[in-house]
Order: structure tokens, then sequence, then C-alpha cells
């Protein structure tokens, strides 16, 4: 059997600044030092470390860390994504130049270890694995420079480190882990089921279509004690049309002229009523000191600046108090770096601008961001979509964990939805509760294949949302979403995906105590879809 894989004392530390790179020498006491420069490592828990960064002098922009271990056997790796999983998360072997944001496992056949860092870190921080040994990397920059702390002393992250058991299955190690680095996760009061109707009307809609949608939504549920959300997506603000998603004003346009009447009468149909925006972007006049870029659409406010963060939860609070049930929040991702998840790598920050207050790391203005937004939602649940996993965490109840499926085209729900489902598990209940997002109920989508992703999101205890115009529902397909949401009502033991080591989009689930098998590429139903739609030649 192989050794325990272990963190211990690094190999060394370096620091890169605005200047070039230094390499510090160790000191006494767990400090490490080099010209005006100073990181020390403290024991927390007995599983990890506090790393801190004092630099009165200089503007920093990364710290490197490394640990020499020599990889034996043949292990499997699992990484986690800055933001939303693209259908590319799985376990892989050794891949040097593979970034691993926030955390990873590593199971060597027996044993699964775990490496990351508590969730709420003050950096950007991922992790690299070599056949040598491991590095780790907090990414302090400023935007697109280097935060410059002066007498302040910054926490860093928490690096933990958890040796894995044999007695435990990778799922369970995970699950594990993933408890460890989240101390305080913040769930929904019930379990989280209902519509949202971006994936067949894609920014087209208006009061009257809300309110059937919220009626047939309504209409399919007998849970008294749970009622089905209906959430609004993109396209009822001001700014808006043709699936742009635009930000603010949060005011109705002219197919949603009174959004607090219309939120009442969602109320009176037995919905939770939901709605969609983009905080950081806005058409409106304000102070040029507030934008940090433009962009189309409006300009892109800066967050480091108290007045924008006061403008920001003005907005949700406008919102809240209106009586939503739920607010989903999208784009901080890209609208603070410029750029997605998964073009990243080790570079998030995509931009040329700065904010303006250097004095503070991206990751600590994104969390005072995500901080407001949660405070000014009031007794709303609050849905993150495309935000930073490990800065949501134990803030917003509930985590889109996947880019979107799709009511357009079955491949992209089978490759962001099923993939993002299995690999993003381990984190619902311990960092949040898991969205891998929608089934798009439409004629563009063949049904035997849908019909599988609505049963594995409703026997998965993650929260099942459709996307559905009620007209073109047949009552086959309306009494399966009733079977479904009668599910997903209730809370369910979480699902795990039995054969996640050796296939990327897992076939084999263990729901409720029971396997279940699914086929994910059914040829003849795809066939005979296109055929309906008049596509078959």
């Amino acid at each position: 059997m192989e050794a325990t894989f272990h963190l211990g004392e690094p190999a060394g530390i370096m620091i890169r600044t605005e200047a070039g790179w230094h390499q510090l020498t160790e000191g006494t006491s767990g400090n490490w030092t080099a010209q005006g420069l100073s990181v020390s490592l403290s024991a927390i828990s007995g599983q990890g470390c506090a790393l801190e960064l004092e630099a009165p002098n200089d503007a920093v922009r990364l710290i490197k860390l490394r640990w020499k271990m020599k990889q034996q056997g043949r292990p499997l790796i699992l990484g986690d994504h800055w933001e939303r999983g693209y259908g590319d998360l799985e376990w892989r072997g050794i891949v040097p130049e593979r970034v691993l944001p926030w955390y990873f496992l590593r199971y060597d056949g027996s044993r699964t270890a775990g490496f990351g860092v508590k969730t709420g870190p003050n950096a950007f921080c991922y992790w690299q694995l070599d056949a040598d040994g491991v590095t780790f990397t907090a990414d302090v920059t400023s935007g697109s420079q280097g935060v410059l702390l002066g007498a302040r002393k910054l926490l860093v992250a928490e690096l933990l480190h958890d040796a894995g058991q044999e007695s435990d299955s990778p799922f369970q190690a995970a699950q594990r882990f993933c408890r460890m680095m989240c101390e305080n996760p913040v769930m929904p009061k019930q379990p989280v089921y209902g519509g949202n109707n971006w994936y067949y009307a894609y920014g087209n809609s208006s009061h009257a279509e809300i309110l059937a949608d919220s009626r047939f939504m309504s209409s399919l549920s007998s849970n008294k004690e749970n009622r089905p959300y209906m959430v609004i997506d993109d396209g009822w603000q001001l700014v808006s049309g043709g699936g742009a998603c635009n930000g603010g004003p949060w005011v109705g346009n002219a197919k949603f002229p009174d959004m607090e009447r219309l939120i009442g009468e969602m109320k009176e149909t037995g919905v939770k009523p939901g709605i969609w925006c983009r905080p950081l972007l806005t058409a409106e006049d304000v102070p040029a000191e507030w934008v940090r870029y433009a962009a189309s659409g409006g300009q892109v406010l800066d967050p480091s600046l108290p007045d924008v963060l006061q403008h920001v939860r003005e907005s949700v609070e406008l919102m809240a108090g209106w009586g939503i049930d739920l607010l989903k929040h999208d784009f901080t991702t890209f609208d603070l770096l410029g750029q997605w998840g998964f073009t990243m790598k080790s570079r998030p920050h995509a931009l040329r601008q700065s904010f303006r207050d250097r004095s503070r790391t991206t990751a600590e203005i994104t969390l005072a961001l995500y901080r407001t937004i949660a405070e000014a939602s009031g007794q709303a649940a609050v849905i993150g979509c495309n935000t930073f996993s490990h800065l949501s965490a134990g803030l917003f109840e509930i985590q889109r964990t996947g880019d979107d499926t799709s009511g357009k085209w079955w491949e992209r729900t089978r490759y962001m939805g099923v993939n993002t489902l299995a690999f993003r598990m381990p984190q619902h209940g311990t960092f949040y509760s898991h969205d891998a997002d929608c089934l798009g109920l439409t004629a563009d989508v063949p049904w035997a294949l849908n019909e599988q992703w609505l049963n594995l999101l409703a026997g998965s205890g993650t929260p099942l949302f459709v996307s559905a115009d009620p007209s073109i529902v047949t009552k086959e397909q309306e009494r399966a979403i009733r079977r479904a949401f009668e599910l997903a009502a209730e809370p369910m033991p979480v699902a795990e995906p039995l054969d996640w080591l050796d296939n990327t989009c897992p076939s084999r689930w263990l729901m409720n105590g029971e396997e279940t098998s699914f086929e994910w590429n059914d040829v003849n139903a795809e066939l005979l879809e296109e055929k309906d739609n008049g596509w078959w030649l």
C-alpha cells in the first residue's frame, strides 16, 4: 500500500510582485521572508495551515508554495472549477499543467486524499500536481494589478489536507472533504423545484405569459407545504431584448409594467416568485467614478467602491421588496474578470482595468459584493449563476454549478448537465444546494432523452427547474412532471454517480438506495425527434 500523502512544510515559497519574482527564505516559527516581504504558515485544527502575507511596500500578484512528493502508482485526480462546470470535469491521471481551482482529490485505488482551501478565501487559489510534487498558487491581484496591502496583514487562505480513509469510497471522501472546507453552508429552508422561463422563451416574455407559466407550474404540484417556484428570467427589465442578458435599471419594461403587481398575482396562483438580475451591469446614468469599463448594454460598475455596493444593495432591496421568494443573480464572474471560467486556467483576470481600491484583492472585493447581495435579499433565497463557487459557499443557498443546458440542443444538456450534476454532487448540502440547471422542454429536444434528465434531477435530491411552454406540453409529459415534482418537493438522499471514475457522463446512479441506469445517447430517440420536426431527409 502506498504511503499516506501529507501536507508538510513546503520545500520553497516564492512571491511575484510587480517588480518580479522573489524567493523567500525560511526563518523561525513558520515565517518566510525576502526583501520586505513576509509569509507565515501557522497550523490550524491539525489538518492544515493558515497562510498570511505582509507586504508593506510592494504590489503583490502571486504567492506560490511547493511541496516535494514523489507520486507512486497511477493515481486519479479530480479538480473543481473556478465558477461553473463546463462539461469537462473528470477523474484524470497526472497532468502537470492542469489547473485545479480551490481544491482537488487524489485517489490511489484504496484511499482518497483531499487538498484545498476553506471556502471564503481572500485570494483566487489553485493547485497543480506533477510527478514530483504539488504546487499551490494564491492569486492576490486587485483586478489587473498587484494588491497594495500597506500595513495590513492579509489572511490569504486556510489550506486543508485530508489523508482519506480506506473505508470510504471516493464519493464519500469528496463529501467529507467538502464539509471540512465549508464550516457553515447555507441551505434553502425546503427542497427547491418549479419553473424557469428561459429555455423556451429565451428572454421573450410578458406579464401575461409569466402568469400562464405560474398557473401551469402550480397545477403540476399537489404539495401544500412546499409550493413550486416560478422564476422570471432575463427579459423583464427595462433594457432587455433578444436574449442579450442586459442589466439595470431594475424596473419592468413595456411588457412588464408593474412588477410588484405581477409578483403578487404569481403568489395568488400558488407559486413562489423568483426573479433574475445582473447586478454589475447598468444602463443608468451613474457617477463616472462608479464605472469600471464600458460594455454592451451599458457600463460595468466597480464594486470596490462603497457607493457602488450601496447602489447594488438598494437595487436588490427594491426587488426583494416586491415580495419575491428567490433572487437569481448572474454574470458577476464575467463582469468582474472579463472571461468565462473555462478560459481562466492559471490567469483568472482578463481585463486591463484594475479596481479603484487597490488595497483589497479581487477575492475580497468579490466577497464584499456577495455579502451585500445576500444581506439585501432579505427572506428570499439566493441562487448564484456565473458566480465563483468557493466565494459563494456559505453565503448563497443555491449555486448554479454548471453552464447552461438547452431547450434547443440535447447534446448541450447531456454535456453540461449530467457531467455537472455528477462531479459537483459532493458539494450539495456541504457548500450549498447544487443546481445543475434546467430541463428545457421544447419540441427541439427528444422527450425520450429529456425524460431521463427529468427523472435523474427529480431523484437526485438537488433542485429541479423545468422550463416548458405550457401550450406544447403533452399529457404524457405533464404526468411525468407531476411525478417528478412530487419527488422533488420532499427531502431526498443525495444521488451518487457510481461510474464517475471512468465515465464523464455517468449512466449508473444510486438514487434513494436503488441503482438506476440511464441511456444518454439514444440515437433512435434523436432520429425520431428530428423526423417529427421536419429535419429528417
